[in-house]
């Protein structure tokens, strides 16, 4: 362990080593939503980036993790659903930042983590260091070709179903970082990303197809749509630094 590195300890009593260094295959899509809903789904710390003047944006991650740190954690299944936002620090009109689609996939911006379950126990329990809102779900991806069909269960009402085709994938490197809340306010998660990576805009090679979850019904309320702004593929190394408090240097 370098003098970078720190050990937590879950409550499962499984223990990581941070920063966390996974194997990750991500497949998403980002999506117009409206911006008075996202702005109702953020803690007060945060505001929407808008991606045009009255739309922000919500991003749905389907995640395989192959490999969790020196595997002390076995593989699981993610899905995430993520609003892109940015600190609300007053020296700008309220939602005044605007962005790019793409741009938001490059360190520009972040995304504000508003529920992500995972397939098993300790992967929940893994959540805990950053306070991300894991739960346990039944997650369940079916891969044809280049399209990836995620179908999520919580506490047995569907939640969605999504198909998205992958776009082409180069090899990169991206920085970026997300939200979350807990309780001691708000938290910044800076994240790396190293493999293959690919984004494609504005495209209507994906499909979403909302269930019955409470969870649903508030993001059938965001009006999604069906055409995408944009979507990502990535294979590589995923890295997640520990928390930092948001107004911190």
């Amino acid at each position: 362990m370098t003098e970078d590195e720190r050990t937590a300890v879950l409550s499962t009593g499984h223990e990581v080593a941070l920063p966390l260094s996974t194997d990750a295959s991500i497949v998403a899509a980002t999506f117009g939503a409206s911006l008075d809903g996202v702005r109702t789904l953020l803690p007060e710390e945060l505001a929407p980036i808008r991606v045009t003047p009255s739309r922000a944006a919500a991003t749905l991650m389907c995640v395989e993790y192959d490999r969790i740190g020196r595997g002390e954690i076995e593989p699981y299944a993610e899905f995430g659903v993520l609003f892109a936002a940015a600190p609300d620090d007053g020296t700008a009109p309220p939602d005044a930042r605007t962005a790019s689609p793409l741009s938001l996939l490059t360190g520009e911006g972040g995304g504000y983590v508003w529920t992500l379950p995972v397939t098993t126990e300790p992967a929940r329990a893994l959540g805990e260091i950053w306070s991300y809102p894991k739960i346990v779900a039944g997650i369940e991806f079916e891969d044809e070709g280049a399209t990836r069909r995620t179908t999520v269960d919580i506490d047995g009402e569907r939640l969605l179903s999504v198909e998205i085709r992958r776009p082409r994938t180069l090899s990169s490197g991206v920085t970026t970082r997300s939200y979350t809340a807990g309780d001691d306010g708000v938290v910044r998660e800076p994240l790396t990303l190293r493999g293959d990576f690919g984004a494609a805009p504005l495209s209507s090679r994906v499909a979403l197809s909302l269930g019955d979850h409470p969870q649903a019904d508030r993001l059938r309320a965001l009006d999604l749509g069906s055409r995408a702004l944009a979507r990502i593929a990535f294979e590589g190394e995923f890295r997640i630094a520990p928390p930092e408090p948001l107004g911190g240097d």
